[in-house]
């Protein structure tokens, strides 16, 4: 991180502990530290033990990479930077719409019980399903085996979504998400599932209404190396790796938006 980023990071982590008077041993390594190696070995995708001697030993940062993950602490973070995002580019922190998508990637190393065959990708590994806002932040993640199909998948995410934010009430999604999704979503939560659909008439690439963001999202996420396959052999790992690609793609727009900031008022 630069000292810009770690400036915007800093002033959004949770205080541990045992400095905030709570108890618990001190930590050895400091934040910045933990974070630039999680961060080096999301966006280069390397071993854990590939660490490079800069950073503090890999089995430390492992276990660092694994509390935030099971304490919440790197979702706090990422919800914490999007808000900071949305407030800059002038929006409510609570989004009111959404879009919503799934992406099949091949696993390696991953057990039969948390992987399956996509047949319409033809692809035997896992399935990301993304929610994301109208900017194409991510609202929440949800990794399966890629026989999962999206409808199935789109329950759980959208009902997660619901109960954090009260004002989510439009979500766009492709053809895949018709049939019973559509009366259920309306019924039992409240919001409107519109379908933007592809035209048959048209061959090759077509830019469909608000569908793109989405696509923009997985893009996004493609460019960190550990994300172009699913390596992890736990589900929850794969959530919180795309959590700490978007965390790093949020602070770098913000950095460079303060970095622009004296030059616009100039």
């Amino acid at each position: 991180m630069s000292d810009a980023e770690w400036a915007l990071v800093r002033d959004l982590l949770s205080v541990p502990g045992w400095l905030a008077g709570r108890g618990g041993r001190p930590e050895g390594y400091c934040h910045r530290q933990m974070i630039d190696a999680v961060r080096y070995l999301v966006d280069n995708g390397i071993k854990w033990r590939a660490m490079p001697s800069d950073f503090p030993p890999w089995p430390r940062v492992y276990a660092f990479f694994a509390r935030w993950r099971d304490t919440g602490l790197v979702a706090e973070l990422h919800d914490r930077l999007r808000g900071a995002v949305r407030g800059a580019e002038g929006r409510d922190q609570e989004p009111s719409a959404a879009i919503v998508d799934s992406q099949s990637v091949k696993a390696d190393a991953v057990a039969l019980t948390s992987r399956g065959f996509d047949a319409g990708k033809k692809i035997n590994g896992r399935r990301r399903h993304l929610l994301t806002d109208t900017l194409g932040l991510l609202l929440a993640v949800l990794v399966t085996p890629a026989s999962t199909t999206g409808r199935d998948a789109a329950r759980i995410l959208l009902s997660a979504a619901k109960n954090r934010f009260g004002r989510l009430a439009r979500i766009w999604a492709d053809g895949g998400y018709t049939g019973h999704l559509t009366d259920w979503a309306a019924a039992q939560l409240g919001i409107v599932l519109d379908i933007v659909r592809r035209s048959d008439q048209v061959s090759g690439f077509q830019v469909l209404p608000r569908r793109w963001v989405v696509e923009r999202s997985f893009a996004w996420c493609l460019r960190s190396r550990r994300l172009v396959r699913d390596y992890e052999r736990r589900t929850d790992t794969s959530e919180a790796v795309m959590l700490w690609s978007v965390t790093t793609l949020m602070s770098r727009r913000l950095a460079a938006r303060q970095r622009l900031a004296p030059t616009v008022a100039a």
